[in-house]
């Protein structure tokens, strides 16, 4: 015998929206299954965000501690020279160095409109390099001037300075070297003046490093709950009181 159906339930017969019911049940079962694998991927997302920012807060933070405290303490020693007073050590001294190197330029054509170029007929590298093997003089050379008696050479470091007159007939010459004490050292060395190219790099380095670790602490805080209201108040207040100063009391 064929097998019968079973009785359809008295329920589902008597309410004919059910099957709606049903069919809308499984339509918003689905969508919450779509949803799902988008809301992980957005929390993955977000604690790697999380995770990167700690990473690079710390790490930069530790790589450029010495370089944040430097630039912390020469601020202040920039702006109270007062509090940290030192006197300047002035040394003369003379010598000689070959007049060849030095040596009177031939002179113009009559007919020559432009003016006589005194340096070119000067050994620069001769002349430089034997001041400071002489001398172990320091710092760069800041400039280098002559004219049909003399020649003029500076040199400048961070604290230091040197200044060397050659007569440009007998080669003679004349130095008087400055030396300003640590202080002075570091406070060339925050401003960048008379330290070359190299340590024009490490500024902007270091500029660099504090920024990243400034913006990641600063994403780090919107992954901390307890924190973020607090932490997001207190940078608007010293936001407003920085601004405010520069507003109201810098003349």
């Amino acid at each position: 015998m064929p097998r019968s159906s079973p009785p359809r339930s008295s329920t589902v017969a008597s309410n004919p929206g059910s099957d709606a019911m049903v069919e809308a049940s499984e339509i918003s079962s689905a969508a919450n299954a779509t949803k799902a694998p988008a809301a992980k991927h957005k929390r993955k997302l977000s604690v790697r965000i999380a995770a990167v920012s700690r990473w690079l807060h710390i790490y930069i933070s530790m790589f450029g501690l010495f370089v944040i405290l430097f630039f912390s303490v020469t601020g202040l020693t920039l702006n109270h020279p007062d509090w940290f007073s030192e006197k300047a050590t002035t040394t003369d001294g003379e010598g000689s160095l070959e007049p060849k190197w030095v040596k009177l330029p031939e002179p113009p054509p009559a007919e020559a409109s432009s003016p006589p170029d005194f340096v070119a007929s000067v050994a620069k590298f001769e002349v430089v390099e034997y001041l400071r093997k002489t001398h172990s003089l320091r710092g760069a050379v800041a400039d280098f001037t002559a004219d049909e008696k003399e020649c003029v050479v500076v040199f400048k470091g961070p604290g230091h300075s040197a200044d060397v007159f050659i007569d440009r007939e007998t080669g003679k010459y004349r130095l008087t070297e400055t030396s300003h004490g640590l202080v002075a050292v570091i406070n060339d060395l925050h401003k960048g003046r008379d330290t070359g190219p190299s340590w024009s790099i490490v500024i902007d380095v270091s500029a660099i490093l504090m920024t990243v670790a400034s913006l990641s602490g600063l994403i780090l805080l919107f992954y901390i709950k307890r924190r973020r209201i607090p932490g997001i108040i207190t940078a608007v207040v010293g936001t407003i009181v920085i601004v405010a100063v520069v507003y109201f009391l810098v003349p």
